[in-house]
């Protein structure tokens, strides 16, 4: 659940700190969250009168079923004005299966219980047509200081602020409406697309691979700001534009927690789109879509001038849904392709090795709940692309030593990263979800073994994260 940005040579890096008052605050809150009553729900429940497994898919947060695809669509305003706060937090623990002869800050945490962070949210109904997700995370393990102690830190999360209206008839069922958000897809009514796509919780301390993914696939979440328009026609054709710039200035309050030097730079309006078929019959609902971006990067987010880097995002999506007490079945996939054609000053600098470079990722995730209490999911994932030695560290120095550094390390100079996540979990009560879930590597950063030419194997980042998530 932490929040991560990836530098444009793929490393992850962590968010200063910005507002120092909400950690206490969110303790306090999620504390008490924790032992309220099984009674006790979510905003969007509340103003709705209904339990969780009406909006989501076996209770299963944050998967929708249609009628919160229906409630997210219409922009958060079915039903009454009520409390519009929320929390939400997460504690885990982190095993990886090998780490020894490794330097162990390359596991921080290992073995050990921890309280990863939480959020609070300002959700619901403000008029009958305007309604608001505003998400704000604090961040447990945000970075590390010079004495190697981690501190944490608060900053704006996912936000959509959206007006709606619907024309319906017995001929005809229109929604329209308009969004301003801070997250490309976090407006998209399914969970195939990147902002709310699997993993919903993961750990803060599993080794991460070199590259994050595609710049839709979350490298622009909470460093952006956009608007658009969208509709939903008889509840099976749903089409969106969208534009985006950099959330600085004015729009900085959905940028907030993210440092000058770690924000994405965007040159001018970036478009977003967005098109899918639906159709519900039954107990059933299924989707097809296509989605997509262009977007303008400058190459030094301090420095935001001159010629930038042209990504290309396109991707195609679907998904499957059963609900029907007591089982609930979801199954989705999502394909997205990326070329980025460089800024030249990085080719002649040597910081890329090609022109252009692609990147392509896909996930197929299929998940099964069974009275709202006992569910599983099982997930394969898999990142790949082309070489780039510059980009990714790849390759070794005349004395033969490779270039990178031990675990972190991409012999290869790829992108290859897959393998498998399973998950088990069990709802005790709709606000309370208890988990372990684990990854297993097939590759990483570019190979299956001594990825990172000092030994080290893919299965070797394999990770067990046992986690209790709690929302009131």
């Amino acid at each position: 659940m932490s929040i991560r940005t990836r530098s444009p040579d793929g490393v992850v890096s962590r968010r200063p700190d910005s507002w120092r008052w909400l950690p206490l605050l969110l303790g306090v809150v999620v504390a008490v969250a924790l032992v309220r009553p099984s009674a006790a729900v979510p905003a969007f429940n509340r103003q709705t009168g209904q339990n969780c497994v009406a909006c989501h898919a076996g209770g299963q947060f944050p998967e929708l079923t249609a009628y919160g695809r229906l409630f997210k669509l219409t922009g958060y305003t079915l039903g009454t004005r009520d409390v519009p706060l929320s929390v939400m937090g997460v504690a885990g623990y982190t095993r990886t299966d090998h780490t020894g002869g490794q330097d162990p800050a390359n596991f921080p945490k290992n073995g050990a219980a921890t309280f990863q962070g939480g959020s609070v949210f300002v959700a619901g109904k403000v008029t009958d047509n305007v309604g608001a997700f505003v998400q704000i995370t604090y961040d447990n393990y945000a970075q590390q200081n010079d004495q190697g102690q981690f501190v944490g830190h608060t900053s704006s999360d996912n936000m959509d602020f959206r007006y709606a209206d619907r024309l319906i008839d017995t001929h005809r069922d229109l929604i329209f409406g308009a969004t301003f958000n801070n997250n490309p897809t976090v407006q998209d009514p399914w969970n195939s697309t990147p902002a709310w796509a699997y993993p919903y919780v993961q750990s803060s301390f599993q080794v991460s691979p070199s590259t994050g993914g595609p710049l839709l696939a979350g490298d622009l979440a909470q460093q952006v700001a956009g608007a658009g328009g969208y509709l939903f026609w008889n509840r099976t054709l749903y089409a969106e534009v969208s534009l985006y710039r950099t959330a600085n200035g004015f729009w900085s309050f959905v940028s907030q927690g993210t440092g000058n030097s770690d924000q994405t730079k965007l040159k001018g309006a970036n478009p977003y789109w967005r098109l899918a078929l639906s159709h519900d019959w039954g107990a059933h609902s299924a989707m097809v879509g296509v989605f997509g971006l262009e977007a303008r990067v400058y190459p030094d987010n301090e420095d935001p001038t001159g010629d930038t880097n042209r990504s290309h995002d396109i991707g195609i999506d679907a998904q499957y849904q059963y609900v029907l007490d007591p089982h609930a079945i979801t199954v989705t996939a999502s394909y997205i392709h990326e070329k980025t054609t460089w800024a030249p000053q990085l080719v002649d600098e040597g910081a890329v090795s090609n022109p252009s470079d692609t990147l392509n990722q896909f996930k197929l995730k299929g998940s099964y709940v069974y009275g709202a209490h006992y569910g599983g999911s099982l997930t394969y994932f898999r990142i790949g692309g082309s070489t780039d030695q510059a980009l990714y560290g790849g390759g070794v120095d005349e004395t033969g030593t490779p270039l990178g550094s031990p675990v972190a390390g991409n012999l290869a100079g790829a992108p290859k990263t897959d393998g498998i996540i399973g998950e088990v979990f069990w709802i005790p009560v709709q606000w309370v979800r208890i988990g372990a879930q684990y990854w297993a590597y097939k590759h990483f950063n570019g190979a299956s073994t001594n990825y990172d030419g000092f030994g080290r194997n893919a299965r070797d980042n394999n990770t067990l994260f046992v986690y209790v998530w709690g929302a009131y």
